[in-house]
């Protein structure tokens, strides 16, 4: 017998007190009509905010059609969407599923096969950094190895070496005779915003080369448009072997992959990995429109314009309050607020202001708003940001006082 006063749902979020009827463009407006300006997207998840018109029209066409099969059959809508992230990135492969944890198994697992099919099973640790997020599955806590999600649930699962974010010392010192890869984020979304230097990605493909290990990256939160560039790794002029990719590419639909080259995924044959879900009819639709609309001439441009726009704002405001705030980080659209309040005061500051934020590790406000965002919108954004900054300081000073 359950108490009345009980919710029935696990008590693993603390959720704000709002409730959201419905979506438009970049605005969110509750059941009693309040208009919210939507700067966490799902958590970079609607790349092309609430109610597009295409994404929309295509997932009511394709529900009058098929939802589900599985992967017992063909599925042409897979094909096509593998096809157009093959022609526009590094990859020759593509593993369709259903989150972005998914997609990192899938990228764990082909790494370790890579090494597991040339006469290496020894080989299946992967490097990992300090502040890294790769998902909430046993096995990418163990990637993340932050200690406060592997708290409670067992033995760490086996094979992920973690060292410091940027040290490279320490990275090269790591790498040994069990190594099979190296997994990094490119930009460190939940960790606080922080990218990876374009040489420092540079570095790492030179380590890899040499150590015959594969370069993983992690663009489940940079990927799909978010810094101005279909894929972030884009800006430092390498490529990965293997990357895992999911949030924008849905659009708000869940849709993940695991993208890799030929040779990387040599070892994933017939039988050895599957997913019930994944690929399914539904989700491929609307990935594909996802596409129509992020590979459109111009789209990139104008998510580089925006993140000017904002990043242009929010230096004038760290000027004007830096008993607020301290730092701007990140780039293109996944933008990083590192705040000397505490961040929850800010995320709720900003709140008041009917601008919705999320928060990061490092004390550190994400500003991830839908990548279609205009220029209106954006300054409007930066005028609540500076309301609350200005209410902020205010009671900073006063507490100093």
């Amino acid at each position: 017998m359950t108490d009345a006063n009980a919710q029935p749902l696990y008590d693993t979020f603390a959720r704000a007190d709002l409730r959201f009827e419905r979506g438009e463009g970049v605005w969110l407006i509750t059941e009693n009509g309040e208009r919210y300006l939507d700067f966490a997207a799902g958590i970079a998840v609607n790349s092309l905010g609430y109610s597009h018109p295409h994404l929309v029209e295509t997932l009511k066409a394709q529900a009058e059609k098929l939802w589900h099969l599985s992967n017992v059959y063909e599925i042409p809508g897979q094909t096509r969407l593998g096809q157009r992230l093959v022609d526009n990135t590094f990859a020759d492969k593509v593993f369709f599923t259903n989150s972005g944890a998914e997609a990192l198994e899938c990228a764990i697992k082909t790494a370790r096969r890579y090494h597991y099919v040339n006469g290496h099973p020894e080989r299946f640790h992967i490097i990992t950094f300090e502040g890294a997020f790769h998902g909430r599955t046993l096995a990418t806590i163990a990637a993340g190895g932050q200690a406060k999600y592997l708290e409670g649930f067992g033995p760490k699962v086996e094979g992920f070496d973690q060292v410091p974010f940027g040290d490279e010392k320490a990275l090269k010192a790591a790498i040994g005779p069990q190594t099979a890869a190296i997994l990094i984020e490119p930009i460190q979304g939940e960790g606080g915003v922080r990218p990876v230097p374009d040489e420092e990605l540079r570095r790492l493909r030179k380590i890899c080369d040499e150590n015959d290990l594969l370069l993983i990256l992690d663009e489940v939160q940079s990927g799909v448009g978010r810094t101005g560039k279909f894929f972030a790794y884009e800006w430092s002029g390498i490529t990965p072997d293997i990357m895992a990719v999911a949030k924008g590419i849905g659009g708000g639909f869940p849709l993940g992959a695991c993208l890799a080259t030929a040779e990387a995924a040599k070892g994933m044959t017939a039988g050895v990995h599957g997913t019930t879900y994944g690929g399914n009819p539904l989700a491929m639709a609307v990935g594909n429109a996802v596409l129509d609309v992020i590979l459109a001439d111009g789209f990139f441009e104008h998510v580089q314009q925006m993140a000017l726009v904002m990043k242009q704002g929010l230096a004038s405001i760290i000027d004007r309050f830096p008993e607020v705030v301290a730092e701007i980080r990140g780039r293109g659209l996944l933008m990083g607020i590192k705040s000397v309040v505490p961040n929850t005061t800010f995320v709720q500051a900003l709140r008041d202001e009917h601008l919705l934020t999320v928060g990061a590790g490092d004390n550190v406000i994400r500003l991830l708003p839908p990548l279609v965002v205009t220029e209106e919108e954006a300054r409007e954004a930066l005028s609540k940001i500076e309301a609350a900054a200005e209410r902020l300081s205010v009671t900073a000073r006063q507490k100093i006082a």
